[in-house]
């Protein structure tokens, strides 16, 4: 392989990964990964694979030293360039995607040049790549207080059960809010209340990227970002590796999502708001909480509701000062029970790509 090609072959790799990293007219996402990756990692990237090795494996297969193979797996899971997983006195590495993945390991280093690649690789190509997997990358789960108490909430959509599940979480700052913060932009919403849960939380805290909290904290958190508006979006698996708080200013994933004329079409999400217009009093709350245009006032002065726009997250239902606004579940047959893991929900969007085959066909 010729190393003036290296980085078209790394990007080639991970757009068959997750969400893929599609090519661009500019050639902008190879400026992205020379900024992230060396030469000689980009090599090593490309002998790994997503499975876990160690390095004995890693380097009995690539036919170079162990101790090599091991420091350079080690300084390349140090800075964001692939995962880790430790347990005991064994060490196991793999290769990531470019989200999630690569960009968000990267959130203590994010500069201001990185933000501007970002954001153009965005609307140049990768905007697409979200919108096309039809809510496989994440999904979103309605706020606690937005649901009656008669309603049955799945384990898989109760924001709460799913952190109190969990052993070991890390809270980390959004990368999306910081990425439009260093640009001089931003919403001012909170940043801190990304987290992580589990082995990905562990590989957060050794890297530095996060901090440990207890459980009852990461409730706290979670209150707060939905107090303050922002969409609770936990992975689309039933246990996920991590739960995002997210805003239709700055995040990816909504963001791109938001620009579609049908939004619910796109999003994984069991539930729709509902709203009785003869008792809205017309006070506009509802307007700013909803993070994708799906409310807006009538000429009458009164709120009218686009279901095609709404994505269940409930943020307007808990501020509604008259009622006139509820959340309620889907009709059974348009219910979806989210895979069983990570893994599961990757293999899901390889299919919807069109990268591997039902049948798991490259």
């Amino acid at each position: 392989m010729m190393k003036e090609d290296i980085y078209r072959c790394l990007q080639q790799r991970l757009d068959q990964y997750s969400l893929g990293f599609p090519k661009t007219e500019t050639g902008i996402e190879l400026l992205i990964l020379k900024k992230l990756f060396t030469k000689e990692d980009a090599e090593m990237f490309l002998k790994m694979t997503p499975r876990l090795e160690n390095p004995e494996s890693v380097a009995r297969r690539i036919g170079a030293s162990e101790d090599a193979v091991a420091r350079q797996l080690e300084d390349m899971a140090s800075h964001g360039l692939l995962f880790r997983v430790r347990k005991g006195t064994s060490v196991q590495y793999g290769a990531i995607p470019f989200m999630h993945g690569l960009i968000e390991f990267q959130v203590k280093k994010l500069d201001p040049e990185m933000g501007m690649l970002l954001k153009e690789y965005l609307n140049q190509a990768f905007n697409k790549s979200i919108t096309d997997v039809e809510g496989m990358f994440l999904r979103t789960v309605p706020i606690e207080k937005s649901m009656v108490s008669e309603h049955h909430i799945a384990a898989f959509d109760d924001a709460v059960a799913m952190i109190m599940k969990n052993e070991t979480i890390a809270v980390t700052e959004c990368l999306c809010r910081k990425g439009e913060k260093i640009m001089g932009r931003g919403c001012g919403k909170p940043d801190e209340n990304c987290m992580m849960f589990g082995s990905m939380a562990r590989y957060y805290l050794d890297n530095q990227m996060g901090r440990l909290v207890s459980k009852e904290e990461a409730v706290e958190i979670l209150r707060q970002a939905q107090a303050a508006g922002l969409v609770t979006q936990p992975a689309t698996a039933q246990n996920p590796s991590g739960m995002c708080n997210c805003c239709g200013d700055c995040c990816v994933v909504l963001g791109a999502v938001k620009k579609h004329s049908k939004p619910a079409q796109l999003v994984f999400s069991n539930y729709r708001a509902c709203l009785t217009r003869e008792d809205c009093i017309g006070c506009e709350v509802c307007l700013d909480r909803c993070q994708m245009g799906a409310l807006t006032m009538n000429e009458d002065g009164v709120a009218q509701l686009n279901p095609d726009r709404c994505i269940g997250c409930g943020l307007c239902v808990t501020t509604c000062p008259s009622d006139a606004l509820r959340l309620e579940a889907k009709p059974e047959a348009l219910r979806r029970v989210p895979p069983a893991n990570g893994f599961e929900q990757m293999m899901q969007i390889a299919i919807n790509r069109g990268v591997i085959s039902s049948a798991g066909d490259r």
